[in-house]
This record gives C-alpha cells, sequence and structure tokens, in this order.
C-alpha cells in the first residue's frame, strides 16, 4: 500500500432520505493526477468532506498517505492541502496576508513558503492586492497557493476550475501537471470531462454514489462499442450492407461519413475491417476513406452513467 495515496474500501454514507455514497472501493496511485467524475449531486463532495474529517462515513474504511482514517487523521491531514468548493478569503486582506493568516494554524516553515507559493501560481505582482479586487480564477489559484503552504504530497481540489475562462484553465492544467511532475498526488473532483481527460493520469467514474469505473484514461476510453467511420458513395446502401455483418450493431450518419459500430466484445480488428470493405466493393460501392473513431472520456461517461436516462 506505500504506492497508494487513498485507499476506500466499502465506504458508505447514508442521510436519513437518501443514499449518498454506497460500497466506494477506490484506490488513488502516488505521483499521478486523478479525476473523480460524476454529475453535479453524485457523491463527488460527499467522499472529499469524509476523507477530510468533516463528515463521517455510514460504513467502510478509508486510507490517506498510509495512514488508516480517522485514528491517524492528524498526520495524514498534516501533508495535504484541500480545496472544498470555492476558496474563502478575508477580501480586505492582501492575498499575502490571507496565506500568512492560514500559515499561523501551521508551523514556521509555512510562513516561510507564502512568497514561493505565489510565485508558483503566478500571483507574486498581486500578492500585496486585496482579494476583494481579485477575480474568480485569481481566488483560485490563490486557493492552490495555501494549499502549497504545508508542502503537500496530496492536493485535493474539488470543482477548481469552475468559473475560469480558457485561458485560466489552461494556466490551472499547467501547474497541475507541474505538481505531479514533482512527485505529488492531485485529486481533481469534478464533472469538466474534457478538462480531465487533458489534465489526468487516472480517473473514476461515480454515478448515483457508486463507482461505475476506475483506471487510466486510456482505459477508461478504450471500452465499449468501437467504431469506424466510412467515407461512401452510397451511404444508405453501404448501411444496409454493413449490418449484415455479424458483429456491427448499428450505423449512422456523422459528420458526412457512415459510423459503424461495432459489438463491445468484438472489436473492429483488421480482418473484420476488411471484411467490411469487401462486402462494399463487391456490392459496387466506392470507398473513399476509412477512419477508426477515438472515444472521449465525455463519450464514455455518458455511456457508463445512467443519470440522463433518470430525467428522462
Amino acid at each position: 500500500m506505500t504506492d497508494i495515496a487513498i485507499h476506500t474500501q466499502g465506504l458508505s454514507k447514508h442521510f436519513a432520505q437518501r443514499i449518498a455514497l454506497e460500497s466506494i472501493d477506490l484506490s488513488v496511485p502516488r505521483g499521478c493526477a486523478f479525476g473523480f467524475l460524476g454529475p453535479n449531486g453524485a457523491g463527488k463532495t460527499t467522499l472529499i468532506r469524509m476523507l477530510l474529517g468533516l463528515a463521517e462515513p455510514t460504513s467502510g474504511t478509508m486510507r490517506l498517505l498510509g495512514h488508516d482514517l480517522p485514528s491517524g487523521r492528524a498526520e495524514a491531514l498534516s501533508r495535504v492541502g484541500a480545496i472544498v468548493e470555492e476558496p474563502r478569503f478575508h477580501g480586505h486582506l492582501t492575498g499575502r496576508e490571507n496565506l500568512h493568516v492560514h500559515a499561523a494554524a501551521r508551523d514556521r516553515a509555512a510562513h516561510d513558503r507564502v512568497d514561493g507559493a505565489l510565485h508558483r501560481v503566478g500571483l507574486g505582482r498581486r500578492g500585496d492586492d486585496r482579494v476583494k479586487g481579485y477575480s474568480l480564477g485569481m481566488r483560485q489559484r490563490l486557493g492552490i497557493a495555501r494549499c502549497l503552504l504545508c508542502d503537500p504530497e496530496l492536493l485535493i481540489l474539488d470543482e477548481p476550475v469552475n468559473g475560469l475562462d480558457p485561458a485560466g484553465i489552461l494556466e490551472f492544467r499547467g501547474i497541475i501537471r507541474s505538481l505531479v511532475d514533482e512527485g505529488r498526488t492531485v485529486w481533481l473532483s469534478s464533472h469538466l470531462l474534457d478538462e480531465v481527460q487533458k489534465t489526468c493520469d487516472v480517473a473514476a467514474i461515480v454515478d448515483n454514489g457508486r463507482i461505475v469505473a476506475q483506471g487510466t484514461i486510456a482505459e477508461l476510453t478504450g471500452g465499449g462499442v468501437r467504431n469506424i467511420d466510412v467515407v461512401a458513395s452510397t451511404p444508405a446502401r453501404a448501411a444496409a450492407l454493413a449490418l449484415q455483418m455479424r458483429d456491427v450493431v448499428r450505423t449512422a450518419q456523422h459528420d458526412g461519413a457512415l459510423r459503424i459500430d461495432f459489438l463491445p466484445e468484438a472489436p473492429p480488428t483488421p480482418e473484420m475491417v476488411t471484411a467490411l470493405l469487401r462486402r462494399l466493393l463487391d456490392g459496387g460501392i466506392e470507398i473513399a476513406s476509412v477512419a477508426p473513431v477515438t472515444h472521449s472520456l465525455e463519450e464514455r461517461f455518458l455511456d457508463m452513467t445512467t443519470r440522463l436516462e433518470d430525467r428522462s
């Protein structure tokens, strides 16, 4: 377990009228950017609050940075920096003063890290401005600077890019990757799937309080129905011929091409694609191009979760 930053087993949280989380088994490797994905209300913040000691689980076990919780929480949290929901600061104080207020709750070394933390997040020149004049993006960056005061092994960030413009999101992504490059672990809880795909190495998807998938980004985007796009002279005829093949489950027009979906348990091998093309050519159809379809994390998320079905 020395290479695991966060480990939970059978973790559940029940409220009087609902189940927030049920039987969460989760392992977060050290030294990676970990995405915790789910729709609003799926249980993401509830799990963070339990890890940080802000809520107690109904059942199950938690282990954080090698320490069992809750018995070892003080030791574990001494090397954890966290932002839960939007970071809060004293608006009448400067960014630097806010960090020193926070550092006072830690050791002397935390005060010595204030200047470095401000520069690290791009606030070196704005550290002496009052926070009430900061933009949302600047407050988010100040929140990360506050996390860095304890020289954390683990950062837990809850929806940290909410409200940021594209430039701010790109800047934030660079900060996260630089922290991981130093060997730190970053937990990124978000519903912004595209951003997690671009930032994280490993992810878990939670829906209705349960983990529905976890693994590397490549593993999560690689499963499910596999597709190819074919640009053909007569798409309707090509679709009819493709559907005669045993492993083809559906066809549809997509961005000027015919998208052909194969069974999840029968991804399209070169031999299968060759057989498909031979069938189309034998049927008198001219083929302009054939291309595999790369799935996004968003597409896989929608395949795995039930939330849209629940709302219909």
